[in-house]
Formats: C-alpha cells, structure tokens, sequence
C-alpha cells in the first residue's frame, strides 16, 4: 500500500500541477531534496507502523502532531520569522507534552518494550518535522516546486518497490494495490494542500506548521480511544492537554 500509494500521488501531482518537463533542467534542480525526501517519506509509513505496534495510536498521534514543536524552531532558526510570548508558550507547552507522553510510557509497559516505544516515538516525532520543513523549502522553490514534488514522489515510488523486491518476503495481492492508489489520492491531496499554503502564506511558515495540527490531535486521540478502545493513563492525559494548549497559544498567536 505505501509503495502503490506514491505512484497515484505522481500520477495526481503531474494531472493537478502540471509542471513543465520540457524545460527540465539537470543542473538547477534539486536532487538532494528529492533524495531526501523521497527516503523519508516512504520510511516515516514504516517508523509509524512501529509506533503504533509499540505505544498505541494516542501516543503515536500525539508525537507526530507535536513535531510542529521541531518545525516551529525551524520557522525561527532557518526562516527567520519572529515570535512573540504566545509563540514561545506554545513552544514550552509542546516540548513538555512531547517529554510527558514519552517518559509516561515506561510506566505502562516492560523495560525492553518501552525502550523500543520511545524509540519508536522519537522517529515520528522527528521524522514529521523532517518532512514538513523540507516541504516548506519545497514551496520556496516557485514555479520549480510542481517537477520537484511530482519527482519526489516517483523516487519514493521506486525506492518502496526496489525496498519490497529486496526483501523477497512480500506477497504482492491485488486489494493491497488498489488500496495504495486510493491512499495516494489522500496522500497526494494532504501534501499538495500543504505546500499550497507554504505558498500562500510564505512569511508566515509557523502558522500553517500549527494551523494543521490542532483537530487532527483531537481527532487521533478520539479515533484511539472510540475505535480502539485504548487507556489513558494521566502522564499521557497531561501530555495530551499540554500539547493541545501548546498548539492552540501558537495558533491564537497568529491569530
């Protein structure tokens, strides 16, 4: 499903954007951020797949959406853009809930298994912010941007089959095809989405690093506990309101 995934999303990203092959241009395109992402993206599916074997979809789900923690340093650090004291108490909210849900999980399971949870975690957490802000250099790259995103996600297509023909352990069934073409639609629209509002707010990075993150908290831990009837254990509640508020100040401050 993720190696499948990639190939609609290249397939709804050359339909949607369009971008223009015919003036491809070797030398000024770049490969390092096409590799870089086109390894992340497909290898994030995988370190979620874990997490969510090791910590649960509440834990996991939280740490993914507080990578807007790391992002937001990256809006300061590399983007230059300016924060104000909401923005830096949504800052110190959000690394305290990331520390809570983290180090909450050794109370809920054995040694070796929470090792491997935090673990787990820590990819996601930093694998997100990762992706979002090379996503964000992505939308810099004006007209540029459509072949750069349409070529990340063939690389990503080709590296998750060569991966899967690797492994040799893999059986290749049709309904697991035809899910990961359904998913790349939402992949490709979830990413393209996200890149458009790089470009519509580009001094403004860390308001959609916030924006997007606030419901789908709420949404994840509700699936978690609705769906599949997980435990809250109070580390992970107090994680949970923290960084709920955390996203909120950052998001009242750009208000």
């Amino acid at each position: 499903m993720i190696a499948w995934n990639y190939a609609s999303a290249s397939l709804f990203c050359f339909w949607w954007f369009q971008p223009d092959i015919q003036h491809v241009s070797i030398q000024h395109t770049p490969w390092w951020l096409i590799f870089a992402l086109g390894i992340i993206l497909p290898s994030i599916f995988l370190c979620l797949a874990k997490s969510l074997e090791y910590a649960g979809i509440v834990r996991t789900e939280l740490a993914q959406r507080l990578s807007v923690v790391l992002s937001l340093l990256a809006a300061y650090f590399f983007f230059h853009e300016q924060f104000n004291t909401l923005k830096l108490w949504g800052l110190g909210l959000g690394i305290s809930a990331v520390l809570l849900v983290l180090f909450g999980q050794i109370n809920s399971s054995a040694n070796h298994q929470s090792r491997k949870a935090i673990f787990a975690l820590l990819s996601v957490w930093c694998g997100y912010a990762a992706v979002d802000i090379l996503l964000k250099y992505t939308s810099s790259l004006g007209l540029q941007f459509a072949l750069t995103l349409n070529l990340i996600f063939i690389t990503a297509f080709i590296l998750s089959i060569s991966y899967l023909l690797l492994q040799k352990t893999q059986k290749w069934q049709f309904k697991s095809t035809i899910a990961g073409l359904i998913l790349g639609i939402l992949n490709f629209s979830n990413i393209a989405l996200y890149v458009k509002a790089h470009i519509l707010l580009k001094d403004s990075p860390a308001i959609v690093f916030a924006s997007m993150n606030i419901l789908v908290v709420l949404l994840g831990i509700l699936s978690g506990v609705i769906l599949y009837k997980e435990k809250l254990k109070w580390p992970t509640i107090l994680g949970i309101l923290l960084g709920i508020s955390g996203v909120v100040c950052l998001a009242s401050a750009m208000a």
